[in-house]
């Protein structure tokens, strides 16, 4: 981020909702000033509810209204609340983070298996003062087929753990992502240049008027 947006940022309390280290780097790399406050919001909505983009949306949100509630007492109050989460789809169905390691194996040999690319939805929500803006990014991921051998050797690296669709495209899965189209940081977890467009669009404009 650069001047004059930072000078007006840095004036204001500016907050993460998330524990994600990924995303608190990727936003430290602008070299805006924030704080960290992870969300316990129980993220347990039912995807057949919704469009991927409204899922990832109103994960987000609910994140953002779970850190406002822990903070809205605080004396200086935050200005603005920065929540996202991101979703892996492939052929029309949903991958977050596995619970086993057998989830892990089942979810890559179905996106790398098929010609079939990967889509990444990052659903972001900043709440500024009283107003909440909402957007979704989306990447798509074009992997090269693996064999059974190195996808259980991936996931014995512990790497697909943690991480929606089962890879971590900053890590050792660079070496079998084919290419991809849109936004690199969107797929590591926080859409950064658009991130940076909607706090201009709110912050600045607001100033001008």
């Amino acid at each position: 981020m650069l001047k004059p947006l930072l000078d007006k940022l840095h004036a204001m309390r500016v907050v993460l909702a998330s524990s994600s280290t990924q995303r608190h780097l990727l936003l430290e790399s602008t070299t805006l000033k924030f704080e960290i406050c992870a969300s316990d919001f129980e993220e347990n909505l039912n995807p057949e509810d919704y469009t991927f983009s409204e899922f990832v949306q109103e994960t987000a949100l609910g994140k953002v209204e779970d850190v406002y509630e822990k903070l809205k007492n605080d004396k200086v109050k935050p200005d603005i609340i920065i929540g996202v989460d991101t979703m892996v789809t492939c052929d029309g169905r949903m991958y977050g983070k596995p619970k086993t390691r057998k989830d892990a194996i089942n979810t890559l040999t179905r996106i790398t298996s098929s010609k079939i690319p990967n889509v990444v939805y990052s659903g972001v929500v900043i709440k500024y003062k009283n107003r909440i803006e909402k957007f979704t990014e989306v990447t798509t991921v074009y992997m090269g087929k693996l064999t059974k051998e190195e996808i259980e050797a991936y996931v014995d690296t512990g790497e697909p753990m943690d991480n929606s669709g089962c890879y971590r495209i900053q890590g050792i899965a660079s070496s079998f992502i084919e290419r991809i189209e849109g936004d690199f940081n969107n797929v590591i977890g926080l859409p950064v240049y658009r991130l940076t467009e909607k706090l201009k669009e709110l912050v600045l404009a607001e100033s001008n008027d």
